[in-house]
This record gives C-alpha cells, structure tokens and sequence, in this order.
C-alpha cells in the first residue's frame, strides 16, 4: 500500500512563497502520475497541477499558472511543489494524489493533506 504524507504548509503573507512536499512509502513513485490538489472552506476540491511519472509532462489550472511549479523525485520518492506569489485565495488545504494522466483523474491514493494560509 503506497502511503503519502504531506509537508511544509503553513502561514505565508500575500506575495510570499512556499515549498510542499509529498513523501511516499510503501511503494514505487515513479510508478504514478502525480497531482497535487486543493480544497477551500466552503468550496470544492480542485485540481491544482498534475505531473508524468518520469517528471516530463506537466499541467497547471489557470490560476496557478505562472506562479506554482510541480516537480518529482523519484530516487527520494518525493513529490514538490513549490508556490511563488502567493494569494490570499491560494489559502487551502493541500492534498498529493496519484491521478491518472494528465487530466488529473484522481487515483486511489490521498495524504492526509497539509495547510497553507496566505494572510497578512
């Protein structure tokens, strides 16, 4: 059973960045397309960026586009994905999945999810 446990989520003033990171066990990442998602107080769950198993292919929602960046490791079986410019709608808990494709189609594994607050 892959296991995934997010991190480095946390308080961050509009404008800032941050970096979080999904550590897999249990299993082989780079086996999975990856995705990161988010979820709002009161909103839906929306796919944020979704990654190729080999790191090569990429896609991003358009509100991210530009300022977030997902990337892997799969010698550290690690996911990332770094946020730059950082909004106060950005504010969301921050799931890693495993998704199929690049339509970001979620799969059958989820982390428990880390949060991100962008307040001044």
């Amino acid at each position: 059973q892959l296991q995934l446990v997010e991190s480095g989520g946390g308080l961050v003033q509009p404008g800032g960045s941050a970096r979080l990171s999904c550590a897999a066990s249990g299993g082989t990442l780079d086996y999975y397309y990856m995705g990161w998602f988010r979820q709002a107080p009161g909103k839906e769950r929306e796919g944020v960026s979704c990654i190729s198993s080999s790191g090569s292919r990429t896609t991003y929602a358009d509100a991210v586009k530009g300022r977030f960046t997902i990337s892997r490791d799969n010698a550290k079986n690690t996911l990332y994905l770094q946020m730059n410019s950082l909004k106060f709608e950005d504010t969301a808990v921050y799931y890693c999945a495993t998704v199929r494709g690049l339509a970001c189609v979620p799969g059958d594994y989820w982390g428990q999810g880390t949060q991100v607050t962008v307040s001044s």
